[in-house]
């Protein structure tokens, strides 16, 4: 094992460990971190990578989620059902190299000022609201973007929706680990459909395993033990400077 992935090793088991605390799976800044020059990794390894840590992190948050009642199909399936083929149609979607690391630059800029202006909490009645044109049109758009780049697509949902007031923090919690999960495995179902994932084992277990713990001391400790607006704010520096890192060596 060399240097470099010691460092992603280290650096993915506390990207889960604060993404899952506070519902996410932290597929920006595994992007982020791949995606800096001095790794020289290719699209073809960054994009599947993302994802299956995506997949690793979400899996048992959602089923927690379930279990606990906090995701009804009645109101999660506008969401889902066009996200899921626009997520397969993003991953399915060959760039060239300098495209693709443009577009994730500008993608995390995004992330890291929605991060900044997410409120800790707006809805707290729990009341939706009933709009399903919105979410379908939503869930699409968001559903897109996560293939094309591999990033979940929670980071961008769960703002919104705060911002819409479409229900009470944790409920929009347990949409984003389903939205990250479902539209995770279509964008990478795309990809290898399209034959772009460069799988290197070797490489990759490593880093599921580190996300795998991180992931699952995360979930347990949650919003009891951090305070989940400063670490959205921490994050969302640390993914603006990544950016800008990323944009500054393709531009």
């Amino acid at each position: 094992m060399d240097a470099s992935q010691l460092i992603l090793m280290v650096s993915f088991f506390c990207i889960a460990l604060v993404y899952a605390s506070v519902g996410f799976g932290g597929g920006s800044s595994y992007l982020a971190m791949l995606a800096q020059p001095m790794f020289m990794l290719t699209q073809g390894i960054i994009r599947p990578t993302a994802l299956l840590c995506n997949i690793i992190v979400v899996t048992s948050g959602t089923i927690i989620f379930y279990r606990e009642g906090k995701i009804a199909w009645k109101e999660v399936w506008p969401f889902l059902v066009v996200s899921v083929p626009m997520a397969y149609m993003g991953g399915f979607w060959r760039l060239k190299d300098d495209t693709f690391f443009v577009l994730l630059g500008f993608t995390l800029l995004v992330a890291a000022i929605v991060l900044w202006i997410q409120p800790e909490k707006i809805n707290t009645s729990g009341k939706n609201y009933n709009t399903t044109g919105i979410n379908i049109a939503l869930g699409g758009s968001i559903g897109f973007l996560s293939g094309l780049v591999s990033i979940g697509g929670g980071i961008f949902l769960s703002p919104v929706l705060h911002f819409l007031r479409w229900a009470n923090a944790r409920k929009i919690s347990a949409l984003a680990s389903l939205f990250i999960l479902v539209n995770s495995i279509s964008g990478l179902a795309g990809q290898f459909q399209a034959g772009l994932p460069e799988i290197q084992w070797t490489f990759i277990l490593p880093l599921l395993a580190a996300v795998f713990l991180g992931g699952q001391i995360g979930s347990r400790l949650g919003a009891r033990k951090f305070n989940p607006l400063y670490i959205k704010r921490i994050t969302a520096v640390l993914i603006l400077v990544a950016a800008v890192n990323i944009l500054k060596d393709h531009l």
